[in-house]
């Protein structure tokens, strides 16, 4: 569990936005965390990815009736709350098999916790894609939404990685 005086700082919302800014600094606070808090983190992301997605399949339903939103949310449902953790779990036990090669002492939970973070972290970068797909639809500022959430993403987590490797 993790240190007590280090989790009485304020809740989910301003780490995320913290993240943003000094991730590193974010993940070392959390860490160690527990396998119980690390796949809730987890499955709060893919949650909030999931209701992300739900303009876009709105918009596309409207455009294209052949596939109803129902089916199109049913995919999405069975994509990012069950295929989207094995993957992210498989990436981390990845990146943990070649930190170990590489000399680096980064445990299997650090990795996790360093990738489901970034995923969480990430979050209002996908909604705000997910509104511009809805109401913009495919163009510049989807690509530039998107974007951010990427190279958020890889900055979050390869800061959160390096951190918890120097604490190891």
């Amino acid at each position: 569990m993790a240190d007590p005086a280090r989790m009485s700082r304020p809740g989910i919302a301003p780490r995320i936005l913290a993240s943003w800014r000094r991730p590193g600094q974010v993940v070392r606070e959390l860490s160690p965390l527990g396998e119980g808090t690390l796949v809730a983190l987890l499955m709060g992301a893919m949650l909030i990815f999931l209701i992300a997605q739900a303009p876009g399949h709105a918009r596309a339903a409207a455009l294209d009736p052949s596939v109803p939103l129902g089916g199109r949310m049913a995919g999405a449902v069975m994509a990012v709350i069950f295929v989207m953790p094995l993957l992210a779990y498989a990436a981390a036990w990845l990146v943990a098999a070649v930190a170990g090669l590489t000399g680096s002492r980064l445990s299997g939970p650090d990795s996790r916790l360093a990738l489901f973070w970034a995923l969480l972290a990430i979050a209002p970068a996908m909604l705000l894609s997910g509104l511009v797909e809805g109401l913009i639809g495919p163009g510049t500022a989807l690509f530039a939404t998107r974007l951010l959430a990427g190279v958020g993403f890889l900055f979050i987590w390869a800061a959160g990685l390096r951190a918890l490797s120097r604490a190891a």
